[in-house]
C-alpha cells in the first residue's frame, strides 16, 4: 500500500522510516539535540528531498543543498545571540552544509530580503506553517530520550506523492516558484502545482 493511504499515525512511522535511511541527516538530527536550542526542528528541503529521494530511488543526500536547523528563542533577538548558535552548530557539524535559524527574528529581516513584510512568529512551528510550499512543511527532532517527533500541519501525504504545492500564506510568489524551479529539475517527477493567491485568512485558495 503506499505509504500516503495509511492512517496518519503510520504515515508519521514512515517517516521516521525513511529519514532513518538518510545516514547525515541523522548525525544531523542527533547533533541538534546536542545543541539545545529551544524549540529546534530539522525541517524544510533536507526532510522532504529525504522523501523524494526513497521514493523516487535515488541516493540518499542526492539534491540536497543544505539542512535547515530552526529554533525560537525569543529571550535575545540580537543577531548576536543567533551567530553564536551558528557557530556551534559549524563546530560540531564540520563540512555538513546546516543553516541554523533562530524563527524569532526572522521578521526584522523578512522584508528587507522578500519585499512583503513578516509578523513576528509566536514558535518554530508558526514558521513551519507559513514556509512557501506545504509540501515541505516538515519538521523532524529528536526528543533527549531518542523519541522521534514529526511536525507536519499539512500532512506528508504530498511528500510522498511527489506533489510540491504552494503555500502563499507568508512568501511571497516568486519565491515558490524559484524553489519549485529548482525541485523540479533535480526531481523532474515531481508534480509542481501553480501558484494560488491566499484565501481566507491566508490559507491557500
Amino acid at each position: 500500500m503506499r505509504i500516503s493511504r495509511l492512517p496518519l499515525d503510520e504515515q508519521t512511522a514512515a517517516v521516521r522510516a525513511v529519514l532513518e535511511t538518510d545516514p547525515v541527516l541523522v548525525r544531523v538530527l542527533v547533533g541538534a539535540r546536542s545543541l539545545g536550542l529551544p524549540g529546534w526542528w530539522l525541517a524544510a528541503g533536507a526532510v522532504v528531498q529525504a522523501i523524494w529521494n526513497h521514493v523516487t530511488g535515488r541516493p540518499a543526500g542526492y539534491g540536497v543543498k543544505d539542512y535547515d536547523l530552526i529554533y525560537h528563542d525569543p529571550s535575545d533577538l540580537s543577531w548576536e545571540a543567533e551567530d553564536r548558535a551558528i557557530r556551534a552548530g559549524r563546530e560540531l557539524f564540520g563540512d555538513v552544509p546546516v543553516e541554523i535559524r533562530n524563527e524569532a527574528r526572522v521578521h526584522l529581516w523578512y522584508e528587507r530580503r522578500f519585499g512583503v513584510p513578516c509578523p513576528p512568529y509566536d514558535s518554530s512551528e508558526a514558521a513551519i506553517d507559513s514556509f512557501p510550499s506545504t509540501t515541505s512543511a516538515i519538521g523532524v527532532r529528536l526528543t533527549p530520550s531518542g523519541a522521534w517527533r514529526v511536525y507536519a500541519p499539512y500532512g506528508v501525504a504530498d511528500a510522498f506523492n511527489l506533489v510540491l504545492r504552494p503555500n502563499p500564506r507568508q512568501a511571497p510568489r516568486e519565491v515558490y516558484e524559484a524553489k519549485a524551479a529548482r525541485c523540479a529539475e533535480a526531481w523532474p517527477e515531481l508534480t509542481v502545482l501553480p501558484w494560488c493567491e491566499p484565501g481566507p485568512a491566508g490559507q491557500p485558495g
